[in-house]
């Protein structure tokens, strides 16, 4: 978006106020009018000098008014104006004065007003100083069509009647209509930016149709090409950007509603829609993915990463830049000139700015936050995306209910379960001698009931354990180690490492004999109830510590394991015997040390890795009904993981569950916008300052020299919602004129009014008022139709005139027939088709488009 204010040189006088800011003015240019002849208007011929030239000193600024004079209110005015009696009006005497100190402007100020424009305020002072208010703030209503002027030049449609009827008062004539081969390409660089194919002229050249033209239009209207030409000078007026600005200028992710933008021209989504869904989708009833991902406009504002920001400044910064930009966007209203004073000229105080301000104040933007992409963000699923998640979501749902289902007809059977594990617990196949002794180099290995090992204290990246375990007389032919879960670990799984993971790289075996012997035991084969990858169990005992045993599925271990150790030769223990147990975790998977777990053994050489891991042995013991909650889910938890079903459907969910987070890995995150939960007062801040809040606090309210909707309930806090309705009410003046004048400017070069981010005092008045506001109400009544307001102005005589310049029968004051182009050299009246450069963008289309390499896919 093009900057529109500049700093204005400091003026000194006594009468006058410091000026820090000052809109760039353009005069309305009205060619071929003449103070003579014309009746005067205040707000096009009285205000613009007035505002001008006194309300910098004179205007709605309190806090800079000199002699206590306001000339922007009429009651006020008339202390220096006697209406029809201008020799005896103050204001004129002053102007006219010689006398330095009375002159006004005053010398110091570079305002000095010409013959003409005094002559104006005379005779609108002797006429009765009639007073309106600006013209932008009147109701918008739609005018009475002019008669026919020009017979032998078509009017297609009403915008002919009205520029005609302004050439006709200006002593001109409109041009003929352009050759097809212009047009053509003219329509299709306008409407789509990019130039027509050689198919497309030859095929609209050979059309001898009458509606030919018109059949053209509806095709560039439907194309691909038009949303993306139409959100061009969108994404301008909405500060879009790919980065955040600042020193730092990361990257951020906004495509998706930029892409969001280019689908809503081209399905044309109604303009008041589009409005309320940019400002406010949010606080719809059950907002869609949709509704949300359209806020991003108000999130298009820079983000300042620098270390050592103040985040409270950059959050009003950001709040700030919302709110000007709505103003801008919509109202065409430089409200950002009263973000630090009253407005110079605009009837808007600083109060007002700050009631706007209020409405997006609630947003719980981060000002501190650097990242790309700074909370409040939307998951963005495209609608392939959007299709599979919600059939993984049904299929979750569907597997959820048949796990319950399984689960029902498990239940019967569970107390017949425990019963069998704690019978081969206690006296079946295995042994659990209790641990006499359990080390570790760095941990602290603490020894439970029932010869369970805890890790706890710091977790190095290696560790290495030794455990030693006294045995009964028996012949030793397989060792068990049990992984177990604990609420210690890493969600609750078998470790501390991020995963809850663990590599054992080395099981080694000694068996200490009661006359002192080490006698090494050699492992022969092991088997794990899982293994991950190439993380064999079998490498736990193949001599390479860097090797190992590790069971990760993908996700955090959420469930115990266990290996059985068979001995390649079965050893007979005598009485006092022990079994010492070194377990090495020298994997360079750092940290990744066993947290808790249990030794056993087995007379057995055949004996089969269980079934049931010996971690619920505690549990089990327990009288079910003097079980906890938790010791009961681990129970059933177990039971129903010896169900191959059970394990089946629980490994769908999981899966789905899995795909499912990828999904949203994968799916772009964009800025966007919400409500905070609890209320932010806001204050006016004192010269604008985010640490200088003053004691007048304000609600979300809008502004007095506005229409307020009768519609909104005024009981209630107002919010964006309200604030979006109000800007496509019916009854508000600015946003149909604004957006009008835009999509002018867009096809003509030109606004009917100049200053396109300007409707205030300070802006041109339009060049032709009669039509903006019939084009806006019937944009309004339309239904806010963009598609329709385009076809409209595209398929005028005016719109397809030539543009070539021609000698007009109007003579200049030697009575010499004159040019157009000298005539009207901005063609602001239109006697001509405008001529004006192309964007960059749309050189660098062409070129690509000509030399076949411009990629036409759209999004991304």
């Amino acid at each position: 978006m093009k900057c529109s204010f500049r700093v204005r040189p400091m003026v000194t006088s006594r009468a006058a106020c410091i000026l820090c800011l000052q809109i760039v003015v353009t005069l309305p240019l009205i060619p071929g009018s003449s103070v003579q002849g014309d009746e005067i208007d205040f707000s096009r011929d009285v205000l613009p000098l007035l505002s001008e030239n006194c309300f910098a000193c004179h205007g709605p600024d309190e806090q800079h008014r000199a002699a206590d004079l306001r000339l922007d209110r009429h009651e006020d005015a008339l202390a220096a104006i006697v209406p029809g009696a201008p020799e005896d009006s103050e204001l004129l005497r002053r102007i006219l004065s010689d006398v330095p100190d009375e002159k006004m402007p005053p010398a110091d100020s570079n305002r000095k007003l010409t013959p003409a424009q005094i002559e104006i305020l005379r005779r609108w002072i002797q006429s009765g100083a009639k007073w309106e208010q600006h013209w932008s703030f009147d109701a918008l209503e739609k005018p009475e069509l002019p008669e026919p002027v020009f017979p032998e030049f078509p009017q297609h449609n009403p915008i002919d009647l009205f520029v005609q009827q302004r050439l006709r008062a200006e002593q001109l004539t409109p041009s003929p209509e352009a050759d097809r081969r212009t047009l053509i390409r003219r329509l299709t660089l306008d409407l789509t930016g990019l130039p027509p194919a050689p198919s497309d002229v030859d095929a609209f050249l050979q059309d001898p149709s009458p509606d030919a033209y018109e059949r053209l239009v509806d095709r560039l209207l439907q194309s691909p090409a038009y949303g993306e030409r139409m959100a061009w000078d969108w994404m301008d007026a909405a500060r879009y950007a790919d980065s955040n600005g600042y020193q730092g200028d990361n990257e951020r992710t906004m495509w998706p509603w930029r892409d969001w933008v280019v689908d809503a021209f081209n399905r044309n989504l109604p303009f008041d829609q589009f409005t309320i869904w940019q400002l406010a989708g949010d606080l719809l009833p059950d907002a869609t993915q949709e509704q949300r991902l359209a806020t991003g406009f108000c999130r298009n504002h820079m983000i300042n990463g620098e270390g050592g920001r103040i985040a409270e400044e950059n959050r009003v910064d950001y709040v700030m830049d919302m709110t000007e930009t709505m103003g801008t966007v919509w109202m065409g209203l430089t409200v950002n000139c009263c973000r630090c004073h009253d407005h110079k000229y605009d009837p808007l105080t600083q109060q007002n700015y700050y009631q706007l301000f209020a409405f997006f104040n609630q947003t719980p933007v981060d000002g501190g936050g650097g990242n790309p992409q700074t909370p409040p963000t939307l998951t963005v699923f495209s609608s392939t995306q959007e299709q599979r998640l919600a059939e993984l979501q049904r299929q979750l749902a569907a597997g959820k209910q048949s796990l319950q289902e399984r689960e029902q007809q498990l239940r019967p059977q569970q107390a017949t379960w425990e019963a069998e594990q704690l019978q081969n617990q206690s006296g079946g196949q295995w042994i659990f001698p209790e641990v006499t002794r359990a080390t570790a180099e760095t941990q602290t290995l603490s020894i439970q009931k029932g010869g369970l090992i805890l890790a706890a204290g710091e977790n190095p990246a290696n560790d290495t354990y030794t455990v030693t375990l006294p045995l009964p007389v028996m012949t030793v032919s397989a060792v068990r180690l049990d992984a177990l879960r604990h609420p210690t670990m890493t969600a609750g799984g078998l470790a501390r490492s991020d995963s809850g993971n663990f590599v054992l790289t080395e099981l080694e075996l000694t068996l200490l004999t009661p006359d002192g012997q080490r006698r090494p035991l050699t492992i022969d084969s092991a088997v794990a109830t899982y293994e991950q990858g190439d993380l064999k169990v079998a490498k736990a005992f193949d001599g390479d510590r860097k090797s190992g045993w590790a069971v990760y599925e993908g996700k955090p271990v959420d469930r115990d394991h266990a290996a059985v150790f068979y001995l390649k030769t079965p050893q007979h223990v005598v009485e006092g015997a022990r079994l010492k147990v070194i377990l090495r975790h020298d994997s360079p998977h750092a940290a990744h040390n066993l947290g808790y777990f249990r030794l056993s053994v087995s007379p057995y050489a055949d004996v089969e890795l269980p079934k049931t891991i010996t971690s619920l042995l505690d549990d089990l013991w327990v009288p079910v009904d003097q079980r906890t909650a938790e010791q009961a889910g681990r129970i059933r938890r177990a039971w129903l993981e010896q169900d191959a079903t059970w394990r089946e459907l629980q490994s769908q969910q999981t899966q789905q569950e899995k795909e499912i987070q990828n999904l949203r890995n994968a799916a772009p995150k964009v800025m966007v916008m919400e409500d905070r939960q609890q209320h932010r007062p806001t204050f006016v801040l004192d010269r604008g300052l985010y640490n200088q809040p003053t004691t007048t606090e304000v609600q979300a309210v809008f502004p007095v020299s506005l229409p307020s909707p009768g519609t909104l309930v005024e009981e209630r806090a107002f919010n964006r919602l309200d604030l979006a309705q109000w800007l496509v009410s019916p009854q508000h003046p600015l946003t149909a004129r604004v957006t009008v004048n835009r999509f002018w400017q867009q096809l003509f070069g030109i606004g009917l009014v100049r200053t396109t981010e300007d409707f205030g005092v300070q802006g041109e008045y339009p060049i032709q008022r009669e039509l903006l506001d019939w084009l806006a109400a019937d944009f309004r009544d339309s239904g806010w139709d963009v598609r329709r307001l385009l076809r409209t102005i595209v398929t005028s005589h005016t719109y397809r005139q030539s543009s070539a310049n021609r000698t007009v029968q109007r003579t200049d004051e030697t009575g010499q027939a004159q040019q157009l182009n000298a005539i009207d050299p901005e063609n602001r009246l239109l006697a001509r088709a405008s001529r004006f450069r192309l964007p960059s963008w749309v050189l660098r289309d062409q070129a690509l488009a000509v030399s076949g390499l411009l990629n036409r896919s759209i999004g991304g």
